[in-house]
């Protein structure tokens, strides 16, 4: 490139767009100085401050959402600039700082350095605001890389325990086979689009416009078709779609509770963000991108679904269960190639999967003893009785996830359905419809284990009861985020008023 290039590029860098982004970095780094400059009798003031901090950068967000810079790119158009991405943004900061509100319970049970996990989350969280707003091949893997390697920390995090090992080390060997899948379709597609002499223009040819130029322009170029499957791949195994899920399980059980949540909801939401730009990017190549997304979606239902029939650890449940809900997202997004309105289906589903999930992982964290990755729906046993609070959260949250009237979590698959039906998806609904009949079993076995005492075999003489781990106390704020999960899952479920109407706007 010449200087002029250079400069001109630089010209469109303009900071102030990712000013959330930029305070994300900042308070991350400042906690690592608070770390060294607070005597060690303060640290516990740490968490608070990073909690704080990051309700501030939201709130600045919300206070200035529809700023003049919409609709815009900047950066050299590595950025695109919409509403949809506003909410992302916001949607992203609401998961990190209640995951930071489940670290600080998780933490307390553990002997491991605390300061650390909130400085990883806060630079995920960035990751994923800026991967949500990528026009562009580069920034997409850049971001994505650096979302990935953050969880290959987090997902470990609890060094000492064997089974929190084993799932990082799971997770960073298929982490990588993503990555390289991801990129080398990126590749491909870089090598058939990026000669400007193909698009017939000067776009770029990283962009997201100048590929889907070149696509339209070449239809049934070979390279460009494996280039598509081979990143459809690399995002599958992100969102945990079969043939891609295998990691789920395991990386479920041992990460520890806080991250379990992260990954289930704010790291589907990311991956699902990229799918449904690449399928804009795509949409020359309709057939064949229909035709993969198809069959990963109903293998995705039934293989979600029928194996979390046989689990006994809720962590596993709640992975293969969301191996499931991967499933019907894959509805939304396959639906919005021929029913743009679908996508706002798709992000209502996430909104309701973010109440639920987050309300049953809340109470899990407080179930859970200082081994967490040991969590058994044994030790649910008479909590309806032992703890009123939390079991009616348990039952709003599975509910949802179950999708029962009149809960948020019913008004997602709903939506996805219609969009399905209106797109003509007809065997692809019948096995979503299947599959959620299957999920009700697990779910109502989970809150049968809270509610209702069941007749259990006498033990062998001599052999002691297991142990329960005793249940950690829940503070204010963490009674208060749980109560508006649960009751926001109720509210959304009975009104959804301006934000669906917004959500089937875009």
């Amino acid at each position: 490139m010449t200087i002029e290039q250079l400069q001109a590029a630089a010209a469109s860098n303009t900071w102030s767009t990712i000013a959330p982004e930029i305070g994300l970095g900042v308070l991350a780094l400042l906690l690592l100085v608070l770390e060294i400059v607070f005597p060690k009798k303060k640290h516990a003031l740490i968490p608070t401050i990073a909690i704080i901090g990051q309700l501030g950068i939201l709130l600045g967000l919300l206070i200035n959402f529809s700023p003049a810079y919409l609709g815009s790119t900047s950066f050299n158009s590595l950025l695109q600039h919409s509403e949809t991405g506003q909410y992302l943004r916001a949607f992203f900061l609401v998961c990190s700082i209640l995951v930071s509100l489940l670290g600080v319970v998780a933490l307390a049970k553990q002997r491991m350095p605390r300061i650390e996990f909130f400085h990883i989350v806060m630079v995920v969280t960035g990751a994923m605001m800026l991967l949500a707003q990528s026009a562009n091949f580069l920034l997409l893997f850049v971001a994505l890389e650096t979302v990935t390697v953050g969880f290959y920390i987090l997902v470990s995090y609890t060094r000492t325990n064997p089974l929190s090992l084993e799932a990082g080390l799971k997770y960073l060997v298929t982490g990588a086979l993503s990555s390289a899948l991801l990129l080398f379709g990126i590749v491909l597609l870089y090598g058939v689009a990026g000669n400007p002499a193909a698009l017939g223009s000067t776009d770029n040819p990283m962009g997201y416009f100048g590929v889907r130029q070149f696509l339209a322009a070449n239809p049934g170029d070979f390279l460009a078709s494996v280039g598509i499957v081979l990143t459809l791949a690399g995002v599958a195994f992100k969102i945990g779609a079969v043939p891609f899920q295998i990691w789920i399980p395991d990386v479920y059980q041992g990460a520890p509770t806080p991250v379990t949540a992260f990954l289930a909801v704010a790291s589907k939401t990311a991956g699902f963000a990229v799918l449904l730009g690449l399928v804009y990017v795509f949409q020359p190549y309709e057939t064949l991108v229909v035709t993969t997304l198809s069959i990963m979606a109903g293998a995705t239902i039934l293989f979600g679904n029928l194996a979390a029939l046989t689990q006994h650890n809720v962590k596993r449940l709640l992975g293969l269960s969301g191996v499931s809900h991967a499933g019907y997202l894959l509805l939304g997004v396959i639906a919005t190639l021929s029913v743009p309105d679908a996508a706002g289906a798709v992000w209502f589903y996430l909104f309701a999967y973010l109440l639920a999930s987050f309300a049953v992982f809340g109470v899990m964290t407080h179930v859970a003893g200082p081994n967490d990755a040991e969590q058994d729906l044994d030790h649910y046993a008479d909590f309806a009785k032992k703890r009123p609070y939390l079991a009616g959260v348990l039952a709003i949250g599975l509910g949802s996830l179950a999708g029962i009237p009149p809960l948020a979590g019913f008004m997602g698959k709903l939506l996805v359905f219609m969009a399905a039906f209106k797109a003509g998806l007809y065997p692809l609904l019948a096995i979503a419809v299947v599959g959620v009949v299957i999920s009700i079993y697990y779910y109502f076995g989970w809150m049968k284990a809270a509610y209702f005492s069941t007749w259990r075999p006498p033990l062998p003489e001599g052999e002691p009861e297991p142990a329960v781990p005793a249940s950690t106390p829940v503070s204010f704020p963490m009674g208060l985020a749980l109560g508006a999960l649960a009751a926001a899952s109720v509210v959304f479920g009975l009104y959804q008023g301006p934000f669906a109407a917004w959500l089937l706007s875009r």
